[in-house]
């Protein structure tokens, strides 16, 4: 076997595109929370055939970014008491989460993986681009949970991190809410590189707390948005069209 020959890069496939492009679409607010996502419309759409879109929207089912309703999927439309319930649990949780992973550091290797994703969020912060900066924004928040010592603390994190990614690509759309996560990775990254604990836990408390505010301030812009489509002409005349049938 010749060794030298290296392999082929591979495109991305079908369903992997699909799944990025509704991914996107979800976190620019192409498709608010509240809009049915179905099989067969979507493959239409897209020019696709029913399997990848299929695919694709399972994946996204399995990472809380969409909920069944029916014989359909939708975004699920976030309450009040829905925020302060997620935050309430995060505020409780995570703090204590990252100063456990601190106390837990055995090597300066152990802090390769958040140096990385920082480097990478980093630059992509720079350039505007969304989807790269949420998947560093997802490697940086991976790479210190991997650091935790108690397993059952671990377990509980992964219990609701389908929603947490949910958050992630419905608020980092905003240019803004990257340069304050950001901003927040680094302030934790440091105290990590300090070793300091108590420090991570403060870090972690203020990161949650724009990522709150950033989250209540969306969420607010989304029904703006949707009860100005209501208001407009044509949109009234639709609904009277659709009363008359």
């Amino acid at each position: 076997m010749n060794t030298s020959i290296k392999p082929l890069e591979r495109p991305a496939g079908l369903a992997d595109r699909v799944y990025h492009q509704l991914r996107d679409n979800i976190g620019n607010h192409r498709i608010r929370p509240g809009e049915r996502l179905q099989e067969v419309s979507l493959a239409a759409q897209l020019a696709v055939s029913r399997t990848p879109v299929r695919e694709a929207l399972a994946r996204l089912e399995s990472e809380g970014m969409i909920i069944v309703e029916g014989r359909g999927f939708v975004v699920p439309e976030l309450t009040d008491t829905d925020i302060e319930e997620i935050y309430q649990l995060r505020f409780l949780l995570e703090p204590t989460a990252v100063s456990s992973a601190v106390a837990a550091i055995g090597s300066a290797a152990d802090l390769a993986p958040m140096s990385s994703a920082i480097q990478g969020a980093t630059a992509a912060e720079k350039s505007g681009d969304f989807r790269a900066f949420l998947e560093a924004n997802s490697r940086f928040h991976n790479a210190w949970r991997a650091l935790i010592p108690n397993r059952r603390m671990s377990k509980l994190l992964d219990q609701y991190v389908g929603h947490v990614r949910f958050l992630r690509v419905l608020t980092l759309g905003n240019a803004a809410a990257r340069k304050a996560a950001l901003n927040g990775m680094k302030n934790i990254h440091g105290a990590f590189r300090k070793r300091d604990a108590e420090a991570a836990a403060m870090a972690m408390h203020k990161h949650l707390q724009a990522a709150k505010r950033f989250l209540i301030d969306t969420i607010e812009q989304i029904h703006k948005d949707k009860q100005a489509e209501r208001s407009r002409p044509e949109a009234q005349a639709s609904r009277m069209t659709e009363k008359s049938i």
